[in-house]
This record gives structure tokens, C-alpha cells and sequence, in this order.
């Protein structure tokens, strides 16, 4: 897996796409988030001699007052803030784009297709932005800890799990890399129970491992996975684990108090290489994200009930039918009411809402700005709560 930030992905054959992901990944410094800009002296892009580039003003903020040496944030070297020079071909880039961009849109919010085929404008903004490279590493899932707020995030650190408030303040870190007991040798995603119990699918130990919100281990399960990726909890507190190799979503039922798994069993199988999962704590209804391996088959949603019998389903190819929308489905959660489906588009850096399923879906995008890939959602209130895989950070979005 490629570590370096602001590299742009492949595949991308959209010209806008490819603009937002130069804005996005180039033209931003990754420490603050702020855009470049050569007319705003601090934040103008100064090359250190490591070779990654910061604005003026982190340079400054990251330097040691009397050495004049700052460790940096990506690579950990140690660098001369005298010996920093303005990246010109940053600011070339920046200048070229602005003049070739109509000065209407620069400020034009961005646009999907919805059902009727008319285009509307996203309705959340972004808030706040922490973490960056360094921070976090490679993140792959995020949970809400209850009613603090507060938020866990897996990742490929040290320290495989880290508790950050809405703020971006670090309050705690826990599950070493490591396959000893209490360790976690690959994090996939992560879950908060309503007792507030840390569930994460460790794909490197073929288990699932359950912790308290301080970080000391309660149980491990294991012995019944292939390879468990996506996990969430219901409203009692029970676990469900997709697996990706054995195509089953498991359902998991453990006395944390003691520590004691109490029941492990398949409650869906025959699923194609079944990835996200989203639990809905106020109906029941589970639904399951399918990765096929096939090029000719699309992604697909399903929706099934407290019983697992299936509600709804639908894939990628149905909803570009439908709404005219090329919508490559990667991870799902349910809003707070738990009416909603929300999706996520990580090649298109998009967060839509389907609707409710009983009524006719009607795909209406949320958040487009700021995304370079998304892979985690959660939906707390009026506040939506967006990992970004692509710059390694966590995005608050509001109305």
C-alpha cells in the first residue's frame, strides 16, 4: 500500500475529478489544510530539504524558536527552517489552473444528479479537519464512542487505534502492532458498542478483538474467521463481521463484563466478497456492502432485517440507470435516525444519501468538497464525520 501523501491515483478519466485531485492532494499544505496561495506570504509552499513541501506559516509553527530545526511531519527528518525554498512549480501549478477555471465557478459549490436528472448543490459544509499524515496512517474505519463524541479511528500506526475528540485533540491510544494478545496485527474497521467497547476486525490475526473505550483487551474471537473485514453493533450490544473470503456475515454475542463470548454463528452466507457493514440501532436492519471480483459485475447494497431476512438491495449499475449518476459504491452507514441509507464514493471522493428504503430511493449528494477518498462515515445529529483515507485525516462536515 502506497504511504506517500499527496500522490494522485490512477484510473481517473473524469477531468474534473483529476482537477479537484490536484486541488486536493497538491495544492493544499497537508499539516493545516489551507490551500497554497504565492500572494499570502505564510502560506506560501516552501520545499524542505526532505523533499515535502509545507506552507510558511507550519514551517514557522513546527520549528524549533533557537535550533531553527523542525522534525518532519511525513518522513521524520530533521530539517533546516533556514533552509527551506518557495516551491515555485506548486505556485506555476496553482496560477496555471486558476486562469484556465472560469471565475463563476471558483466559488460554485459542487453538483450531482439527482432522480429527475437536474443537478443540486451539496447542503453540508466542511467544519473542521485534523489528523494529516503522521497522525494517522493509512485509516481505514471510524466509530462515535456514545454521547461524548468522541471518535475512534484504526489505522496503520504504532498504535493501531486512537481516540480523538470532535476537536482533533488526542485523548487516547491503544492496540500495539503486534500479534501478542491485546495486540492488533491489521486493523480493517472499528466499532463502538452502546456500553462504549471498542470492536475491531484485525484481518492480520483472522479475529476480532474487543477492547474498553481506555484500551485494555476484554476478548478476542477467533477460530471462526477467514478473513473478517467490516463490523458494527446493534442496539444489545451484538457484534456483526463480514468476511470477505468466506462470503458470511457472523453475528457475535459477548458478555464483556466477564469477557465471554457467549455465541458466534453465520446468519448470512452465499454473500460475494461481503466488505462494509452498517447496523441500524433503531429498526434492526443490517446492510452489507458486496465487492464482486468479476470486472462485468457491479457493487452491490443489501438491506436486511432484525431477522435477517433480505429488505433491499440494489447496485451501482441500477443506480446509474436510475439517476444518472456513475456511483461506485465503497462504504455505507445508516443517519442518525436510522431511516436513511448513506453511501460513499471513494473513486469520486462523494457522500450521497439513498433515502428511505421503504419509499422510493431518491439519490441526493451530501458532502463533494474536500473529499479525496473517503472511507468511513459516521452520522451524529446535524454533524456528519468523514474519514479520508487519501490525506489521512478526519473531515466534520455541518449544516
Amino acid at each position: 500500500m502506497d504511504k506517500s501523501p499527496g500522490l494522485l491515483r490512477r484510473g481517473s478519466l473524469n477531468p474534473e475529478g483529476t482537477l479537484r485531485e490536484i486541488q486536493i492532494n497538491l495544492l493544499e499544505c497537508k499539516v493545516c489544510f489551507e490551500t497554497f496561495s504565492s500572494q499570502q506570504r505564510e502560506r506560501r509552499p516552501q520545499n524542505l530539504s526532505c523533499g515535502h513541501v509545507l506552507c510558511l506559516e507550519c514551517v514557522t509553527a513546527l520549528s524549533h524558536p533557537l535550533l531553527r530545526k523542525l522534525e518532519c511531519p511525513f518522513c521524520r527528518q530533521l530539517c533546516s527552517a533556514d533552509s527551506t525554498s518557495h516551491c515555485r512549480v506548486l505556485s506555476d501549478l496553482q496560477e496555471l489552473l486558476l486562469s484556465q477555471r472560469p471565475s463563476s465557478s471558483a466559488a460554485a459549490p459542487p453538483l450531482c444528479r439527482t432522480k429527475e436528472g437536474s443537478l443540486s448543490a451539496t447542503g453540508l459544509h466542511l467544519r473542521t479537519v485534523f489528523g494529516g499524515w503522521g497522525t494517522l496512517v493509512n485509516p481505514t474505519g471510524i466509530a462515535a464512542l456514545g454521547s461524548s463524541g468522541a471518535l475512534a479511528v484504526v489505522h496503520d500506526g504504532a498504535k493501531r487505534v486512537v481516540v480523538f475528540n470532535q476537536q482533533g485533540r488526542k485523548l487516547n491510544s491503544f492496540g500495539r502492532r503486534g500479534e501478542a494478545t491485546g495486540d492488533i496485527c491489521y486493523p480493517v474497521d472499528v466499532a463502538v458498542t452502546p456500553t462504549g467497547c471498542v470492536v475491531v476486525t484485525d484481518a492480520g490475526a483472522k479475529a476480532v478483538k474487543v477492547f474498553t473505550s481506555r484500551g485494555n483487551h476484554v476478548v478476542t474471537v477467533k477460530g471462526s474467521f477467514q478473513m473478517p473485514w467490516g463490523v458494527d453493533t446493534n442496539g444489545d450490544g451484538h457484534i456483526l463481521v463480514s468476511d470477505v473470503q468466506a462470503g458470511t456475515l457472523s453475528l457475535v454475542k459477548v458478555d464483556y463484563g466477564h469477557g465471554v463470548i457467549l455465541e458466534c454463528r453465520t446468519v448470512i452466507s452465499n454473500l460475494q466478497r461481503p466488505k462494509a457493514v452498517a447496523c441500524c440501532r433503531v429498526a434492526g436492519n443490517t446492510a452489507v456492502m458486496e465487492h464482486p471480483t468479476e470486472r462485468h459485475q457491479h457493487r452491490k447494497l443489501k438491506v436486511f432485517t432484525k431477522d435477517f431476512h433480505l429488505l433491499y438491495q440494489m447496485d451501482s449499475f441500477s443506480l446509474n440507470l436510475q439517476f444518472g449518476l456513475r456511483l461506485n459504491m465503497s462504504g455505507l452507514a445508516f443517519d442518525r435516525d436510522g431511516e436513511d441509507v448513506l453511501l460513499t464514493d471513494s473513486d469520486q471522493g462523494l457522500v450521497c444519501r439513498l433515502g428511505k428504503l421503504q419509499n422510493d430511493a431518491v439519490l441526493a449528494p451530501l458532502v463533494g468538497s474536500h473529499l479525496v477518498r473517503p472511507v468511513g462515515l459516521v452520522a451524529l445529529n446535524n454533524v456528519f464525520i468523514i474519514l479520508d483515507g487519501g490525506d489521512h485525516s478526519v473531515k466534520i462536515y455541518s449544516v
